[in-house]
């Protein structure tokens, strides 16, 4: 018997702001009504309205201007780079993956801030403290949140966007090839360099670290 999925408040919601919006209720460039108008709306707390506009946002279909308010980004979010993904092979999505990640250790080198490397040195912790307990699962989980961190610091949402939509595919592919955390302890030096080189600031570092970690993984 095949399991149903169980949807959040936050899947539902999200679910039905796309649909308005792959159905031009919300045209793009349009901006969304207010949290508290939303939370009207869909008879929820602020907490789902953040969740299920995260969850947008990740999906390529919303734009968060800090001050200024939520935007439609995209009618079809990430579907057609999704869709053509699903169909690539494994040796390629890799060399995009590498391609991005060349670009934006150089980039984060020069555009992060205080509040990115917070969140890039948790990530690493984290990385770190799974490998050690032989938690692959959570490992391959703080990996990818510690390359996101990293793209989300570079300054260029697309290339962030581009990453994210890409890290999904790249996370069932380490989950596939690594059954233990070795891997992950072995090259936690190179995170460690990348995540310092970065902090200082050193893009030329930033990039002998990153095609290290690439050459390994």
């Amino acid at each position: 018997m095949q399991q149903i999925q169980k949807q959040s408040l936050a899947d539902m919601v999200a679910g039905n702001l796309q649909k308005q919006i792959q159905e031009s209720f919300y045209a793009v460039d349009s901006k969304l009504p207010t949290e508290p108008e939303l939370m009207k709306t869909f008879g929820v707390g602020r907490s789902t309205i953040r969740e299920a506009i995260k969850l947008l946002v990740n999906s390529g279909f919303l734009n968060v201007q800090q001050g200024v308010g939520t935007f439609v980004k995209s009618k079809n979010g990430h579907e057609h780079i999704e869709n053509t993904l699903e169909k690539s092979k494994l040796s390629d999505i890799h060399e995009v993956r590498e391609l991005l990640e060349i670009k934006i250790a150089e980039k984060a080198a020069q555009k992060r801030t205080l509040k990115h490397l917070k969140k890039i040195e948790e990530a690493l912790a984290a990385r770190l403290a799974y490998a050690e307990n032989g938690d692959i699962d959570n490992c391959i989980k703080a990996d990818i949140q510690f390359h996101t961190a990293i793209a989300e610091s570079c300054g260029n949402s697309l290339l962030c966007d581009l990453y994210n939509v890409t890290s999904e595919h790249i996370s069932k592919s380490f989950s596939n090839q690594y059954k233990n955390t070795d891997a992950f302890i072995e090259t936690h030096s190179n995170h460690e360099a990348l995540y310092r080189h970065i902090k200082n600031k050193d893009s030329k570092k930033a990039l002998k670290a990153i095609e290290q970690i690439i050459g390994t993984f």
